[in-house]
């Protein structure tokens, strides 16, 4: 039977292929027979993206976005059926998955009566329909705007060598991509895979606690907290992030228990924007992510809009910034106390000492130097999401002078100021 439809299914995927899909109206459900081989698992899918240049042939391992770009291509091409059965394999995988129920309803009420709406069952909640249709425009557009595999995320200009892998979060694409640090390539960030993550009800850039957002910044994964120690709404395991850094305090923000986490046990994934600030993964996502995360190594960079370098901007940033660092220890070295504050910002603050106080107290301590040595050793520099241009400078310091040996893990936050890099706090990691 010809059933007519006006599919506002399309209106999802029109959206992430800026107006290029054309409405469906009063066309014919073409059968599977008719259009080719009948797909009945994901693998179909990936088949025929395989011969589709329309879609990305480097896709993640995790995740149902390859499935869904499918279900809507055959929609986008009145093949219902295929869909159908594209849809109810992702179902089989999920269960749980609202959004792959919604789409099978308003299949299936499509061979009955023409279909106006996305979630157009009667006694679909509109909030809870909004929020998926968010979900699979997040999540379809993150599959077709691919980053070019030759970029790499500004901030993760050097890891150090322990740090195995590295988080970056994209809250206007609710995605985190997921980095190794490759150490045969001189430490350059090797693209691993990426996930379809939650953020805060209110968006981003986190000031204050109880706002409902997730902050911006560079952070550290601090514990492993195990299913067993946590409510059902955390799903599988959480980390905790340090917000507040030392950066965050000295903004004013505030708040607490900003972490990664899962999913409810009857929920397969969450709206772009459901949690109270946390970056929130499905449990099969954050069950891969954990297995690379590091406490007290591991960076989660967030950013409102990821910036991208080619890897030969990238290698200029690196280089100009560990020369700075660089010339830093060797004036320290030097014991010429004013070239060596000249790598500090007159803003400078750590703890209740300003930069006045900071100067004082070294001019004192090297006029009691006869020679000074500094080591630094597993360097790690990551740029700060936002609009000061802030690096997040990290590292172990071997301090030796004649009367005096140091050992610690330092942290330095560098601000660019007129076109210099200068140190704007310094403390303990």
């Amino acid at each position: 039977m010809r059933v007519k439809i006006r599919f506002i299914l399309l209106a999802v995927a029109a959206t992430v292929t800026a107006g290029a899909l054309a409405k469906l109206a009063d066309r014919p459900n073409t059968s599977a027979g008719q259009s080719g081989a009948t797909m009945s698992s994901a693998q179909s899918a990936r088949d025929m993206l395989a011969a589709d240049p329309g879609f990305p042939l480097t896709v993640s391992d995790v995740g149902p976005e390859e499935t869904l770009a499918r279900i809507f291509a055959e929609i986008e091409g009145n093949r219902l059926n295929n869909a159908l059965q594209l849809t109810e394999a992702l179902i089989r995988q999920h269960p749980n998955y609202r959004l792959a129920n919604l789409i099978k309803g308003d299949l299936l009420l499509a061979r009955a009566q023409p279909i106006r709406s996305f979630g157009a069952l009667s006694d679909a909640p509109a909030d809870k329909v909004a929020d998926l249709r968010a979900e699979a425009i997040a999540r379809l557009k993150a599959y077709r705007e691919k980053p070019p595999a030759d970029f790499v995320p500004r901030y993760l200009l050097q890891m150090q060598p322990d740090q195995r892998y590295a988080i970056v979060v994209d809250t206007q694409r609710s995605r985190l991509y997921l980095y190794e640090n490759d150490r045969s390539h001189g430490g350059q960030p090797r693209f691993i895979a990426d996930y379809y993550v939650t953020q805060g009800k209110l968006g981003a850039e986190k000031l204050a606690e109880g706002d409902k957002k997730t902050p911006v910044g560079v952070y550290h994964v601090t514990a492993n907290l195990p299913r067993q120690k946590l409510a059902d709404l955390y799903g599988s395991g959480a980390y905790p992030l340090n917000y507040p850094n030392e950066w965050d305090k000295r903004q004013g923000r505030s708040g607490s228990g900003i972490w990664l986490h899962g999913t409810p046990s009857d929920t397969f994934a969450r709206p772009p924007r459901a949690s109270d600030g946390c970056v929130v993964l499905t449990n099969q996502d954050l069950d891969v992510v954990a297995k690379n995360l590091q406490v007290g190594l591991t960076p989660v960079i967030i950013s409102n809009s990821v910036e991208w370098l080619s890897l030969d901007d990238w290698a200029r940033e690196r280089s100009e910034l560990n020369k700075t660092i660089d010339a830093w220890r060797a004036d320290w070295e030097s014991r010429d106390t004013d070239r060596y504050l000249k790598h500090y910002s007159k803003r400078f603050q750590s703890g209740e000492q300003n930069f006045s106080e900071f100067a004082a107290q070294k001019k004192q301590v090297n006029a009691g130097k006869e020679w000074i040595k500094v080591k630094v050793d597993n360097l790690s520099v990551f740029r700060n999401p936002g609009k000061e241009e802030v690096v997040v400078v990290t590292f172990d310091q071997d301090y030796r002078s004649n009367n005096l040996d140091n050992r610690m893990k330092k942290r330095q936050y560098w601000l660019r100021e007129d076109g210099q890099w200068k140190i704007i706090y310094e403390g303990s990691a």
